[in-house]
């Protein structure tokens, strides 16, 4: 993918198995969340073909998009904080079909984690907020579920936890495409695909020294 300042990604080659686990690992500004949006056909491609089971982007992207469920990528998805966790579990319920309160109940007891209705979104701890958004993307029972930033805000003694909920996610049958800060610790299964800091490295000359002006 490129854009205005040059390639977001580029060069990526791999091969993750159904039922699988990827960890797209590098620092902000490496073109990892926009990686995981256009495997689930929400971003389109400059060059380069993906296949999601049998379809085919960018030609089949609305099948991708059916069987690709994002938990979190933000800016662009994530959960609305001013509201209750009863709230957002009502609204996947209402706009993702199929999804009931058995099947959302099932998905929290996969992952480990049974937050209380009456709780705010944006007073969960990171895990539990975390958790929640997978369940809630779990619920929808897709072929293939994506979660961005899943180190972002965890002290170090939490990353075991997540990723045991990880795997637990893909033993459910769906394929984890997961973006992290931090290498991911070592998972039976785990294809893990580093990508460099590129923020800096695309702005002209003249755009970094203004922007370091700007900071001082």
């Amino acid at each position: 993918m490129h854009g205005p300042r040059g390639p977001v990604f580029e060069g990526v080659d791999l091969d993750v198995s159904a039922g699988g686990l990827l960890a797209a690992h590098g620092p902000a500004g490496s073109g990892r969340t926009s990686l995981l949006l256009a495997l689930a056909g929400r971003m389109r491609l400059s060059g380069g073909a993906v296949r999601v089971g049998g379809h085919v982007l960018p030609a089949e992207g609305r099948r991708v998009r059916a069987a690709v469920a994002i938990a979190r990528a933000a800016p662009a998805v994530a959960l609305e904080g001013r509201l209750r966790v009863k709230q957002v579990m009502a609204e996947r319920r209402l706009t993702a079909p199929g999804v009931t309160d058995s099947r959302i109940r099932e998905a929290c007891e996969a992952v480990g984690t049974a937050p209380r209705g009456t709780d705010l979104v944006e007073d969960l701890d990171p895990v539990e907020a975390l958790l929640l958004a997978t369940a809630l993307a779990l619920a929808e029972r897709p072929g293939a579920l994506v979660i961005d930033d899943v180190d972002d805000g965890l002290p170090p003694e939490a990353h075991s936890r997540v990723w045991q909920a990880l795997d637990r996610v893909r033993a459910c049958g769906p394929t984890v495409l997961a973006g992290c800060i931090r290498t991911p610790p070592p998972t039976p299964g785990l294809v893990a695909l580093s990508l460099p800091r590129r923020s800096r490295d695309r702005l002209p000359a003249r755009s970094a020294v203004a922007r370091e002006d700007a900071d001082i």
